[in-house]
Parts: structure tokens; C-alpha cells; sequence
């Protein structure tokens, strides 16, 4: 019997395939034998209680739900990343890591009940259709939105292409109901977004998803265009409050600044587990400087792309310390139709060997926001040392940072600090630089 598997980093499904195979084992030590009957009086215990259960609750209970919530319970007791994922999520998960599905192309959030436009993605149904930003989707095929969950409603909206949905949208200081019907494409979500800023190129990833070196590649080819040679300072590459994805699309990312040397290892429980990532020749930069920027919400594949650019003396590193998730969990499918565990089977390490897991990435130059007043003390995340039941990681581990980012680019002191060292209007040694801590003499 063969269990295919799928790497992960953060909370999305990983690019790598691992064959995991049964062995059979003869055991004739008496702390073996002692061990299985220990087991095997676990396991009895299990069914006891699941048939008390079964028999004896004040309600009849959902049988299927309550064997999922003790795989859940099993899984969750090792640590903040494994558990169990039903049929329904494991669908999404790989929907979203694909980042390509059936649906309208808006993106959303929810406010006072109802499902409020953002923005509508360009040449998508939904802005050829006329949806526009501030809109609010009061019903989907006449189904009252007010409710649902955000999620729900992403899903009515979702679905097979070619197919139509009615929306019952609110526009107008009036709130004046129209019916929009729209028929559904493919869309692809848009992980990467770049922009020319004068001189300089800006490349944001909100996710590593199947997209995402090809849009960083586009970004390349189009600042090399479009910014004259003898002006092109270099590229900024905004990673702040991504929160991971694809192990193979945060290699490829390194992959285009640098063309050789180790991107990443992953090691697990044995010696012989280890896998290391190396770079190809395939650097798009042309090797122009390079200014990466991170917080406390950057974390997992994010990690990776600023631990090796760091380590490689290939960027400088601008912001708070990264979130601190430095391992890697292998989703597991169960067969059909019954969901998949998501199981912690190894921890990363940057190429000089460094663990990031419950310590983060340090920038080379930490740079504070000037927080609002109304979002002060809510403006960090905790760090991963701060989860409970998170694997262990020395005596120095650390805990979260700042993770708020200025809507006003004007008001964005990490990235005009990136642009001013670029342009040459500033020295790094005129910021805040980290500096490793002195190792006391032997």
C-alpha cells in the first residue's frame, strides 16, 4: 500500500511528493511486546468510551463527527500545525494553493452583515459585469447573504465555469438594490503585484501559490523594459504579512536573484530524511541590488526567501522579525472523499543552518511604524513561540513583532527607508542596524 504526500510550509499545501511505504517488523524484545499491549489497551479504551458515547448521550451524536474531533484531538495535542482536514477543506486548501478556480473575480470582506466589494480583479466577470468597489452583495441566487459566514458566501459565489449566479447588490449612499448576473470563468488569484516607482522596482507576494514565480518573472522582465538601464536602482521585494504557501515557488523566488549555492534543507527525524534545495543558474535580477522587506506576519516560505537572500549577503533585510514557523508539515490524503492529516514531519533551516522555528528571521535593519493610535497593542502578532504546544527551539527562542503596514505609502517608513538606501539618498548605517550578538571567547 502506497500514501502519497504532499509537503507543506505555513498553512498550504507544499510542491514536493513523498512515497511513505509499510514495513512489516518482527519485535521480539520484551519492552516491544510490552508497548504494543500497551497500545492495544489504548485503543480498547477508545472504543469503550466511543460506544458509551454512542449509546448512552443525551442526543444521538454524528458518529463520522465524532471520530473526526478524536483524530483532531490526537493531532492537534503534538503541536499548532498538524491536524485534521475533512473532505470540504482539503478541497479548499488545494484550491487555494492552486490559485485558480471557477468564480466572479472580486475580492471581499464582510460588513454589517453583508458581503462588501473591495475591489473587483481586472478582466474578470465580475468587472466586465460592472461590479465596483464599495458595492454590497445583499443576496446570491436570491439567498439573503445576512447570516452567512464570509466563507459560505465565497462559496455560493464559486463554482463550476460556464455556470451563472445572481447577485443582489446595494450601491450608492442610497443603497439602491440591482440584480447583476454574472457567468463564471476561471480566475487566477494574483499573489504577486509590482509596480515601477520611478527608478525602482516594487514587488509584493501575498502568498506563495502555484502563480508566483511567473508573476515575479513578469515583474522582472517588465522593470528591465520599461526603467532605462543607467536609471534602474534595483527592486524591492515587499514580503510583510505573507503568511507562506508553496515550498518549491519560495525556492524558485530565491532562485531568481541568486544562481547558485543552498536555498533551503529540510530535515526530519532521521539523518537520512534530510533534503537540501539548491539554485540553478537562473538569476532574472542581473544581480541588482535588492532590498527585502519583512514584519511579524511573514512567515514560513516568506522565512525562506529572506533567511537565504540573508544568508547569501544577496539583500538587505528591512522591518520587524518574522513570524517564526520554521517547520514543515506533510499533508497525508486518507482516500476518497475522507479528508487528509496535516502532520509535522521536519523543521527547515536557512543555508547557514540556521533553525527558524520560534526565533524568525532578524532584519539587518529594524524599522518601526509609527502605529495609530487606535490600533496600538494590536499592531503585533505573538511570534510562533508564543503557540502552545510549539516544538521547542533552545533557550532563545523569541517572541512576535510589529506586523502593521501603513495603507499611505507616504507614511511607509520600511519601504521609503528600502528606496532612499537604493537611490543612494541614505546610508544603511544612518538606520537602526542589527547586530548578531558577540559569542563570548572559549
Amino acid at each position: 500500500m502506497r500514501k502519497v504526500s504532499l509537503v507543506l510550509l505555513g498553512a498550504l499545501i507544499g510542491a514536493s511528493t513523498v512515497t511513505l511505504g509499510t514495513q512489516s517488523r518482527l519485535f521480539f524484545g520484551g519492552s516491544a511486546i510490552a508497548a504494543a499491549s500497551d497500545t492495544y489497551r489504548n485503543l480498547n479504551l477508545f472504543g469503550d468510551v466511543f460506544e458509551k458515547i454512542r449509546s448512552d448521550y443525551v442526543e444521538k451524536p454524528d458518529e463520522q463527527k465524532l471520530v473526526e474531533a478524536a483524530i483532531n484531538g490526537m493531532l492537534t495535542s503534538l503541536d499548532p500545525h498538524s491536524s485534521f482536514m475533512d473532505a470540504k477543506s482539503f478541497k479548499d486548501m488545494q484550491v487555494q494553493t492552486k490559485g485558480e478556480f471557477g468564480g466572479l473575480g472580486i475580492e471581499v470582506t464582510q460588513e454589517d452583515g453583508f458581503v462588501k466589494v473591495v475591489t473587483p480583479i481586472d478582466d474578470t466577470p465580475a468587472s466586465r459585469a460592472g461590479i465596483q468597489t464599495g458595492d454590497l452583495i445583499s443576496a446570491i441566487d436570491d439567498e439573503n447573504v445576512q447570516g452567512l459566514t464570509l466563507n459560505q458566501a465565497v462559496d455560493k459565489m464559486r463554482g463550476p465555469v460556464n455556470t451563472a449566479v445572481k447577485l443582489t447588490v446595494l450601491r450608492g449612499e442610497k443603497h439602491e438594490p440591482r440584480e447583476i448576473k454574472i457567468t463564471r470563468d476561471v480566475i487566477k488569484v494574483r499573489s504577486v503585484r509590482n509596480e515601477i516607482k520611478d527608478d525602482v522596482g516594487y514587488i509584493r507576494i501575498t502568498q506563495f501559490n502555484e502563480q508566483t514565480y511567473d508573476g515575479v518573472k513578469a515583474a522582472m522582465l517588465k522593470f528591465q523594459s520599461e526603467i532605462p538601464a543607467d536609471k534602474y536602482k534595483g527592486v524591492v521585494l515587499d514580503l510583510r504579512n505573507n503568511p507562506g504557501g508553496l515550498l518549491d515557488q519560495s525556492i524558485a523566488v530565491v532562485n531568481a536573484f541568486i544562481d547558485k549555492g543552498e536555498i533551503v534543507s529540510t530535515r526530519g527525524r532521521n539523518a537520512e530524511e534530510t533534503q537540501r534545495y539548491n539554485a540553478r543558474p537562473a538569476d532574472l535580477s542581473k544581480g541588482k541590488p535588492l532590498m527585502v522587506l519583512i514584519n511579524g506576519g511573514s512567515a514560513s516560505a516568506s522565512e525562506i526567501v529572506a533567511g537565504a537572500l540573508q544568508d547569501h549577503k544577496r539583500a538587505t533585510i528591512i522591518g520587524t522579525r518574522s513570524f517564526g514557523k520554521g517547520s514543515v508539515q506533510t499533508i497525508i490524503p486518507l482516500g476518497q472523499n475522507s479528508g487528509a492529516l496535516r502532520l509535522t514531519t521536519a523543521r527547515y533551516y536557512t543555508p547557514s543552518g540556521r533553525s527558524i522555528q520560534a526565533k524568525g528571521i532578524d532584519p539587518d535593519i529594524q524599522i518601526l511604524q509609527d502605529v495609530p493610535d487606535e490600533l496600538k497593542g494590536k499592531d503585533e502578532t505573538k511570534g510562533e513561540a508564543s503557540l502552545k504546544g510549539h516544538l521547542k527551539n533552545g533557550d532563545d527562542e523569541k517572541g512576535g513583532s510589529q506586523a502593521y503596514v501603513p495603507p499611505d505609502t507616504a507614511k511607509d517608513k520600511q519601504l521609503n527607508a528600502a528606496l532612499e538606501i537604493l537611490r543612494g539618498q541614505k546610508k544603511a548605517s544612518a538606520f537602526q542596524v542589527i547586530e548578531e550578538p558577540k559569542k563570548a571567547a572559549n
